[in-house]
């Protein structure tokens, strides 16, 4: 989830509690998603447009393939259907092609992805899976030796917006629309 989530892209639901996008079962059809539990955005509009300014100001700047690439990852991570989707699609649509793509989830076998790309899922991981003695010095010094000053504090920033988005589309249980 993100700045490109607000309200208008927000999956919806209609008069039979069923997602909108998502066709009743049958044979071998796709199984609806749950039904969202809460709309956050009009529960607690206010929260919500702080969130969407606190995600436009952790990406300021920032290379818009890292930023896509970390949000898909954390979206994996964190188990968040929506935000993996909808940031799989931005990914594309800057033209980051399905084998990087599919290989985000195995980056470190691979050799898709540019050192600043590895340092960047690395230091990702490691805010989003906190060990017991918090982010491991190896994962924050990869990432402050690639990226300067201005960048590297955004790529916090945007590690910790992006685990609180995917908190929230997680407990609201937002699910992927379905694309033609």
């Amino acid at each position: 989830m993100s700045t490109s989530e607000p309200t208008a892209s927000a999956p919806t639901d209609n008069p039979t509690g069923t997602p909108t996008g998502h066709p009743a079962p049958a044979g071998d059809a796709t199984v609806p998603a749950p039904p969202r539990r809460i709309d956050l955005n009009a529960a607690a509009p206010d929260f919500y447009r702080a969130m969407i300014s606190l995600d436009k100001a952790a990406t300021a700047g920032l290379d818009p393939v890292v930023r896509e690439l970390v949000r898909v990852r954390v979206s994996q991570l964190n188990g968040c259907a929506y935000c993996v989707d909808e940031h799989s699609a931005a990914a594309r649509a800057l033209g980051i092609t399905e084998q990087k793509l599919t290989g985000l989830t195995v980056w470190r076998e691979t050799p898709f992805f540019t050192a600043r790309e590895r340092a960047a899922l690395e230091l990702a991981e490691a805010v989003t899976a906190l060990g017991p003695h918090g982010v491991a010095d190896a994962a924050y010094d990869s990432a402050a030796a690639l990226f300067d000053g201005t960048e590297l504090p955004r790529l916090i920033a945007l590690c910790v917006t992006m685990n609180a988005w995917n908190r929230i589309g997680v407990t609201c249980r937002l699910s992927p629309r379905t694309r033609a």
